[in-house]
């Protein structure tokens, strides 16, 4: 990888979006903190990444111009907002979501039964990841292809950072909040009755969540889960389908299911990276980065440190999970966790249940995401249905 034998890296170069994981892993062995103009400082090793998670007064989450509710800020506000969202992640919120999960999961399986051949991600992984988060929020039908094409907008722009696009999605996405909002004020609605009425009546420091605050805290879901979800689908059963062993095991045992989902996507993570900035001097890896300074945080090559994961490349069920980074660590471990979880292992369960076989298209191989995403952009596969 001649692209990447600098003391810095290119994360948008030709080299390193052939194969990011393969980039990432040399870079952490061979350049473990580099910087790029894009990113800033990247930390590839999983020892410096925990480090920056552990320490929010010398590595801010506040990196943005705009309002993040609350993974974009540092304590004590970031406490005082993580409080109002935790309750709708709340394993009696998980329980009573899940059958309603597992019926759109299930739905989309039967919708795709006589189709030999699928694109994993366009035909089920996208789609339910935008109609499970619809129900999740209580927004209606309606808004599925919106929010879907959003969705797709919103990756185009980032991938391009283009700032004017950003902000006319983001000015899209607040249209769709406050078009479900305003109605439900001017009637007069309030309570628990989707999670916008819910976050219309919490409060923070002894006021109720402005406009912006709403906003800011669905934006943020919505943009983590579609895109992450969709992507993990992806990753999982591209894997399944590599693996028929495995598949065959997960099928006959569904309990196993929570760990293989884990392990799988520790091995191949389907999001790439978060950021941080310095508030003062600091020292990493040998390398002194001032304050104010970008940093990045590499979830798919920490997650595939040798130091920490025997052997990582390989899949192992049985790993101690404890020191697996896919949903972060620290005060900012992803709230949405429960929400992710449960969701990953329906939509393979739904899967394994709705089918006799997943395998691989040797003609039709997938394509990998490019930066900002990870996994896979198109996961071509031969299905057998069940009858």
């Amino acid at each position: 990888m001649n692209q990447i034998r600098s003391q810095g890296w290119d994360p948008k170069s030709v080299e390193v979006l052939r194969d990011q994981r393969a980039a990432c892993d040399e870079m952490r062995e061979r350049c473990p903190v580099a910087y790029s103009d894009l990113l800033g400082w990247s930390l590839f090793r999983h020892e410096d990444v925990v480090r920056v998670l552990n320490d929010p007064e010398t590595f801010s989450s506040v990196v943005s111009r705009n309002l993040s509710a609350p993974n974009g800020m540092d304590p004590p506000e970031h406490g005082q907002y993580r409080r109002v969202i935790e309750r709708y992640f709340a394993p009696q919120a998980m329980q009573a979501f899940e059958p309603q999960c597992r019926s759109i999961a299930a739905e989309l399986v039967r919708s795709l039964c006589g189709h030999v051949e699928l694109e994993l991600i366009g035909d089920f992984a996208h789609p339910f990841a935008v109609r499970v988060q619809c129900a999740f929020l209580g927004w209606p039908a309606s808004m599925h292809e919106p929010l879907r094409l959003w969705a797709q907008k919103n990756h185009a722009a980032t991938l391009a950072q283009d700032r004017s696009a950003m902000a006319d999605i983001a000015g899209e996405f607040s249209g769709y909040v406050m078009g479900l909002l305003q109605p439900r004020r001017d009637a007069g609605v309030q309570g628990d009755q989707d999670v916008i009425g819910s976050l219309a009546s919490q409060q923070v420091n002894g006021r109720p969540l402005n406009d912006e605050e709403i906003i800011s805290i669905l934006r943020n879901w919505t943009v983590g889960e579609i895109s992450t979800i969709a992507a993990a689908v992806g990753v999982v059963a591209q894997f399944l389908a590599e693996h028929a062993d495995l598949q065959q095991q997960l099928r006959t045992q569904p309990a196993l299911l929570p760990a293989a989902i884990e392990e799988i996507l520790r091995m191949y993570g389907p999001l790439l990276a978060n950021r941080r900035v310095t508030t003062c001097a600091v020292e990493i890896g040998g390398r002194t980065i001032g304050a104010g300074e970008r940093i990045s945080l590499n979830w798919v090559a920490a997650n595939r440190d040798g130091r920490v994961f025997a052997d990582p490349q390989s899949f192992r069920m049985d790993r101690d999970a404890s020191a697996n980074l896919l949903y972060g660590a620290g005060i900012h471990v992803c709230p949405g966790a429960p929400l992710a979880r449960m969701e990953l292992r329906v939509a393979a369960q739904a899967l394994l249940d709705g089918t006799t076989g997943i395998d691989p298209i040797a003609r039709r191989p997938p394509t990998s995401a490019v930066y900002p995403a990870s996994g896979f952009a198109s996961v071509p596969l031969h299905v057998t249905f069940a009858r």
